[in-house]
């Protein structure tokens, strides 16, 4: 098995092997990851963090040893916790600009390792805030099918973003997130950092977001803002009407 590890700020993950492909999901700086298959310019890898399969670009990732692989395994991870953070490249004076999540592999200090390369961390490390105030820096960040940054965020890329910070690894989509956690009987028991989850006409598990209190929901949906719940489901002041159907909530 080979392995490798993102050493730009973000790596698009696709459906299929070309550019053209829609972007599934992101890998962030520092995350890992295991090479499944080589195709020209493509490589089809599975994400540690959640076991999420996708096309990257070959250009886009170093080569990690497995002894190294093994090691990042074994412990949690420094993230980064501010929007953006710099991490300056020693080899060429270039600066990343590192989303809210990312991994430092290897830190010491201020400088973390990936691959054979050296990143100076500039700013705060490891500086977490409460849930609801992780959950709100994200505020109008635009919706973006895959993403899990404050540049473009979907809404179960929203909320594993927020939990992990908080030290929970959530699965990518909002089905799998449903089947985690520990059911909450009704809305009326539900409180600050429950996960609600939404169905469609069908009866799937199409969205999800984070409860603020028993009355208001932030998710991402156009944008991440903040809208009112009740047992029905989201309703939405701006367009006055519900938008969502409440399926279930799940604590963790």
């Amino acid at each position: 098995m080979e392995y490798g590890i993102c050493n730009l700020a973000i790596i698009p993950l696709r459906a299929e092997p070309n550019e053209r492909s829609e972007q599934v999901s992101q890998i962030l700086f520092g995350e890992t990851f295991e090479i499944v298959e080589w195709n020209n310019n493509w490589v089809q890898v599975v994400t540690s963090l959640d076991n999420y399969k996708g096309w990257i670009g070959r250009l886009q990732f170093t080569m990690l040893a497995h002894m190294a692989f093994k090691q990042l395994q074994q412990k949690t991870p420094v993230l980064t916790h501010g929007p953006v953070t710099q991490a300056w490249k020693i080899a060429d004076n270039s600066v990343l600009y590192l989303p809210i999540g990312s991994s430092l592999a290897f830190l010491t200090g201020t400088t973390c390792l990936i691959g054979n390369e050296r990143f100076e961390i500039l700013g705060f490390i490891g500086r977490s805030d409460k849930l609801d105030v992780v959950a709100k820096s994200f505020i109008n960040a635009p919706y973006l099918w895959g993403g899990r940054t404050h540049f473009g965020v979907d809404c179960s890329g929203f909320t594993q973003a927020v939990f992990r910070l908080k030290g929970i690894t959530l699965q990518r989509d909002a089905s799998q997130q449903a089947e985690q956690g520990k059911a909450v009987s009704s809305l009326a028991q539900a409180k600050l950092g429950d996960l609600a989850f939404f169905h469609n006409d069908e009866g799937r598990v199409t969205h999800v977001g984070i409860m603020l209190n028993k009355e208001y929901i932030i998710h991402a949906s156009g944008k991440v803002k903040v809208d009112m719940i009740d047992e029905k489901g989201i309703y939405s002041e701006q367009l006055k009407r519900y938008t969502h159907s409440l399926h279930s909530i799940k604590r963790h």
